[in-house]
């Protein structure tokens, strides 16, 4: 099994501070504690959530409440545990050839769709090439870039002049290979994103229509979708996985606000809450005992500057915004102590990250903040905007960093609140942001791959600042084609560095899991991407 490395990297620094961190009875475990043990199989778990931003494929969802949905209504090929390391789910192995340029899958025997068909090998290759089809406008289609074909059926300039990627081959019913373009060492990571996922044939009759009653192979099925209200899944009784639900189902209820989503728990109407808002940081572990969750997880904020509005900033100037804003008060007070100060592009549990990459630049120092933004020219109109979805419980840290650089720049910011996360990408993807958004990023696979060509590549779907550097693209290039991983982990923290002289975003905190549950659940926790394990909850009597 692909996913042992040489290096020792940061595991252990993560779950040291997950020990430290955690509270609540057992929570770094079971998440439970001791309850009555009398369990109600059928019984739904009632988590928070939001409107997902498009209909629910899984190669046209890149966003949080989108993939709430979608990762567990599918199973993957396979996942990562709490250390990063790699487990097989739907696959029975993944291996590559001695070059890494070709890729075997075997699968499982006696997996099926929701609707009963089969999934076969060539659920995998048909749906992988329907997504990278230019034609079918998904959001991840730059996911299959790697593969041998690709630019036939996703053409820079004009129509497809392929139906599939030559890469993909069917072996049989259990088996498929992946030809990839240039060999990558860690391609296994890759297909453990949920855009790597099968379609049953039914999709290909009404795309449209799937999208909103979607089809999987995960232990939950799609059960009913109200929109701005809630999405209800219930337990698939036939999932062949070894994570079967221990509950029958979901209802993700969709909020307008972190605060209304907390009250609700308090008041026993909602089972699990992902994120308490700002407002409640300082009172819910009194509030919920050892019902609260609080645990670091690979995820990180950022305020990203949008280039189409900054291109003939000198970088410097962003430096400088970076060293006026006061991390360590700004987690500590305005949010509790949830955060962790940031010094790095990439969060501490993800293999490749480097203490102290920043050099210096996540610092806390007004004095060289100014003198930075002085001898790069100055901020555009001297003022700053920071984008941020009001759902989500941004405004008070929002707020808070304008206060900062209003005080240590003398520039004028603001915050400009759109109503929720859909409004808000919509705005980044329609290049409408006015100066800065706010960004944040869990991990998709635990590698530094990840955290920086996903988002900081010119051609990455997510590079909504429309950041484009050819130095750090040929470094991602350099990072992909090493022979092992540990020389494609250096060639990308050598495109860090790089970053931190081109300032694609200022990178802020890393996120922790500030959440919980109510008394009607137990065996309640997190997994390293900060998202609840939904199947492991049992529903009391």
């Amino acid at each position: 099994m692909r996913g042992a490395r040489s290096a020792k990297w940061v595991v252990s620094a993560i779950v040291v501070a997950m020990a430290a961190t955690a509270c609540g009875s057992d929570s770094d475990d079971n998440g439970g504690g001791g309850g009555s043990g009398d369990v109600n199989a059928d019984g739904i778990v009632r988590v928070d959530g939001g409107e997902p931003q498009n209909p629910l494929i899984p190669t046209n969802t890149n966003e949080q409440y989108g993939a709430l949905v979608i990762q567990n209504v599918w199973s993957k090929l396979l996942d990562f545990d709490d250390n990063g390391e790699i487990f097989m789910v739907a696959a029975e192995s993944v291996e590559p050839n001695e070059d890494n340029s070709v890729w075997t899958v075997t699968l499982k025997d006696g997996w099926t769709f929701h609707d009963g068909t089969p999934v076969t090998a060539q659920s995998y290759v048909d749906a992988w090439n329907w997504a990278a089809n230019i034609q079918n406008e998904q959001n991840n289609s730059f996911w299959f870039a790697d593969i041998v074909g690709y630019e036939e059926v996703h053409p820079e300039e004009g129509d497809p002049t392929a139906d599939a990627m030559s890469g993909l081959q069917v072996v049989d019913d259990t088996t498929f290979t992946i030809e990839l373009s240039n060999p990558v060492s860690y391609y296994d990571y890759k297909l453990g994103y949920d855009a790597f996922t099968p379609l049953p044939e039914s999709f290909y009759d009404d795309p449209e229509a799937f999208g909103e009653a979607p089809i999987g192979n995960g232990p939950y099925q799609f059960e009913s979708w109200t929109n701005n209200q809630s999405i209800e899944l219930t337990r698939y009784d036939d999932y062949a996985g070894e994570d079967a639900a221990q509950n029958g189902g979901i209802e993700i209820i969709a909020y307008t606000g972190l605060d209304a989503a907390y009250q609700d728990l308090l008041s026993g109407n909602l089972d699990v809450i992902r994120q308490v808002d700002p407002r409640d940081l300082p009172v819910y572990q009194d509030d919920l005992g050892d019902r609260a969750i609080a645990q670091p997880y690979n995820g990180i904020q950022t305020i990203v500057p949008v280039w189409y509005n900054w291109e003939d900033t000198d970088p410097r100037v962003l430096q400088g915004v970076s060293m006026a804003i006061d991390r360590e008060t700004i987690t500590t007070t305005v949010l509790n102590g949830s955060r962790t100060p940031a010094d790095s592009f990439v969060a501490p549990g993800v293999y490749g990250y480097q203490e102290g990459a920043s050099g210096g630049i996540t610092d806390y120092d007004p004095e060289r903040a100014r003198e930075l933004v002085e001898e790069g020219g100055g901020i555009p109109n001297n003022e700053i905007t920071i984008q941020y979805n009001a759902d989500g419980g941004h405004q008070e840290w929002v707020e808070a960093v304008c206060g900062n650089l209003i005080e240590n720049l003398g520039v004028e910011c603001v915050g400009d609140a759109k109503p929720d996360f859909a409004t808000d990408l919509e705005a980044r993807e329609a290049d409408e942001v006015v100066s800065m958004y706010r960004g944040g990023w869990f991990q998709d696979y635990p590698l530094i791959v990840n955290f920086t060509k996903e988002l900081y590549a010119s051609y990455a779907q997510s590079n909504y600042g429309r950041f484009n550097s050819p130095e750090v693209d040929e470094l991602f290039a350099q990072g992909d084609a090493a022979a092992t991983l540990d020389e494609t982990v250096a060639a990308y923290q050598e495109a860090e560095r790089v970053l931190w002289e081109e300032m694609p975003a200022i990178p802020l905190w890393y996120q922790n899991v500030n959440g919980g549950y109510s008394e009607n659940v137990e065996n309640v926790r997190f997994n390293s991407a900060g998202q609840p394990v939904l199947t492991e909850i049992t529903v009391n009597n």
